[in-house]
């Protein structure tokens, strides 16, 4: 997410896979039926498929049981009436970790990098809640794993980075990565359980372990870790979710950015956006992202970590076999033969969508051996794949295996480990589809459908630029869309359907470009994606501080929370944020009378973030004190009558 940053990528401006052009892409803005997409019965007039893609309530899908609110520019966050938003988690709480203390939040940012080690981090993302217990009991007790993606270094620090010291190096590694905290239900709401046996910190400078084939890869090997086995630290951790086995997976996006490249940076670097220019200054005080000294260091990230919430003392690994990527995260299917299959995407312009299959089926629990530990090797042996959209509305999956086609030793790949570890070079030689950033996936297993939201891409169709396609079918995509695809026969197919739920955009928008074709309330640049226990199709946005507000999203406010009828298509706003905030992750109890999510980055300066010199000028959220910080946080929300979420 951290929009501002994706936008800037441009590692992937090559025009190949010129298959998928099409001449005329207006047609594309009003769908139609291809001819693999016969029988699907198109309602064209709205461009939303009519076929029972969603759970719920029969044919017609599941119902909206709320009034959808007006845009809002307040510095607030407002549900629908009925509903509490209970600000749960922020930044700089304190965990709770057993035995350990519990640093209080300080208002002025003070607390030292020890102290924020263990307190939540800056800038919550991804969210996933476990219960804790079986039944009903489940839904009021439990654990939330909360990614922490970036820091604005003007919030973290008093002072910001004058002057730059070792230290707040040490703080801002501090505040990345993901945090396991416990919670409860009580009569008047949710609180964080401290102590917690449960509750962990896991930082930029936490040991992972690597699994898979690109374990021990001489391209994974330093001077620190000359086996290529261990990795300090996960960064950019994006989007997440929660296995079937009962792990979490979160992705790690914007990684190239920690590191600085020498004047003129190695193609390798090129593709994977390393410049010399850092967004962060950790290079002056933590050498081990200078790539000049330590060139094999970037290849360590960019990976699926999988982390074991239920155990504290567990090691978090790198997922390999799931490739290297600017993740934006991992989510899982089933087969019917009991495989998992996870697919991924790279928030990043002109980049792809992945899915892997597992080699072994998903093995059960048994005495003594949690489902988690008993697939503590799953996702390190199976088969990658790139996804290419054809203009007939089929797709196909195309393997990254070393030997297959081009991905041969006189192309670069010597071995499966490096095929995996330059997944993009990899993915440009197959001609997989460029897309225009793929992020959140959500998976219908009911109907077997899969979605996928892509924000925008202001640079499609751009001089020296790959053109429109049919998967992303507008030039100078503001708005974004999203997609989704069935897979032939079940997800572990070779090929599949697709067709675009939706375009987004403001149908009173008089270009006709960012019109969209919207049911209900308008919106742009699609994030968070994710289906609710009665199948209802949530949507988190992430319009840019640059452009919220203005030009075609004058009318839209703030960034929100929209729900989505994934059969009739109808959309309406559920939740607007605080102002430069991004709505991100949606997680459910099992019973779906709570819904958590994070506002992110409240305050963030229009281009740069925030002010790398002072606190936001732009926002108080949560704490509406004179002079305090703007924090991330993570929301508790429920109706007040006790009914399900959305209902």
């Amino acid at each position: 997410m951290a929009k501002d940053f994706d936008e800037l990528e441009d590692s992937n401006r090559s025009a190949n896979a010129s298959i998928h052009e099409v001449s005329d892409p207006a047609r594309r803005l009003w769908l139609r039926a291809g001819a693999g997409a016969a029988g699907l019965g198109w309602l064209s007039t709205l461009g939303l498929a009519s076929c029972a893609s969603g759970g719920g309530a029969g044919s017609a899908g599941p119902s909206l049981g709320f009034e959808g609110l007006p845009p809002s520019t307040a510095d607030a966050v407002r549900v629908p009436l009925g509903y509490v938003a209970q600000v749960l988690a922020p930044w700089g709480e304190p965990l709770g970790i057993a035995g350990a203390a519990m640093p209080a939040w300080k208002p002025d940012a003070s607390n030292s990098a020890a102290e924020q080690a263990l307190q939540m981090g800056m800038h919550h993302d991804g969210l996933d809640f476990f219960a804790l217990a079986e039944g009903g009991a489940g839904s009021n007790r439990g654990l939330l794993a909360i990614n922490h993606e970036y820091t604005d270094d003007g919030l973290l620090h008093p002072g910001g980075q004058t002057p730059w010291t070792p230290e707040k190096v040490r703080k801002a590694q501090a505040a990345h990565g993901i945090a396991v905290i416990e919670v409860e239900r009580q009569a008047g709401g949710w609180q964080m359980v401290r102590p917690s046996k449960y509750a962990r910190r896991i930082t930029g400078n936490t040991p992972f372990a690597i699994g898979g084939p690109a374990a021990g890869h001489a391209m994974m090997q330093t001077a620190a870790d000359p086996a290529g086995r261990t990795v300090l630290g996960t960064l950019g951790n994006c989007a997440s979710s929660k296995t079937p086995w009962g792990t979490y997976l979160s992705g790690e996006e914007n990684w190239a950015n920690y590191f600085t490249a020498a004047d003129t940076p190695t193609a390798h670097e090129r593709r994977w956006g390393i410049r010399k220019a850092t967004w962060y200054r950790w290079p002056e005080h933590d050498e081990r992202f200078d790539t000049v000294r330590h060139p094999n260091e970037p290849n360590r990230f960019g990976w699926v970590v999988e982390v074991d919430p239920m155990d504290p003392t567990s090691t978090p690994v790198k997922r390999s076999a799931l490739g290297r990527a600017a993740h934006e995260g991992a989510w899982v299917a089933v087969t019917k033969s009991g495989r998992a299959v996870v697919y991924s995407g790279e928030d990043a312009a002109f980049e792809y969508i992945y899915k892997f299959v597992s080699r072994d089926a998903i093995r059960p629990a048994r005495t003594g051996v949690s489902a988690a530990k008993a697939n503590a090797d799953l996702l390190d042996h199976g088969t990658l794949y790139v996804a290419r959209f054809d203009r007939d509305g089929r797709g196909r999956w195309l393997p990254l295996v070393h030997g297959s086609g081009p991905l041969t030793a006189a192309n670069g790949f010597a071995d499966q480990g490096e095929v995996l570890i330059k997944a993009r070079q990899a993915s440009d030689l197959l001609g997989a589809t460029k897309m225009d950033r793929p992020e959140w996936l959500a998976i219908d297993e009911r109907s077997g459908w899969v979605y996928c939201t892509l924000t925008n891409n202001s640079r499609r169709g751009q001089a020296g630029f790959p053109g429109v396609d049919a998967a992303n079918p507008r030039a100078a995509n503001v708005m974004g869309h999203i997609i989704r695809w069935k897979e032939d026969g079940d997800f572990d197919g070779p090929g599949m359907a697709w067709n675009h739920l939706l375009l987004a955009g403001d149908p009173a928008n008089t270009d006709e470009a960012n019109r969209g074709n919207i049911r209900g309330d308008a919106f742009g640049s699609p994030d968070t994606i994710a289906f609710d226990p009665r199948g209802l199709l949530w949507v988190g946005t992430d319009v840019s501080s640059r452009t919220i507000n203005k030009g075609p999203y004058e009318r839209l406010g703030n960034n929100s929370l929209l729900a989505c009828n994934p059969v009739s298509g109808e959309v309406r706003r559920f939740l607007t944020g605080p102002v430069g905030c991004e709505i991100t992750g949606a997680t459910w109890t099992p019973d779906g009378r709570t819904m958590f999510v994070n506002i992110q980055h409240p305050g963030e300066s229009p281009g740069d973030r925030s002010d790398p010199t002072q606190p936001s000028r732009f926002s108080r959220w949560p704490d509406n004190a004179p002079g305090s910080r703007p924090r991330s946080a993570t929301l508790a929300i429920w109706r007040q009558d006790g009914g399900v979420v959305g209902g």
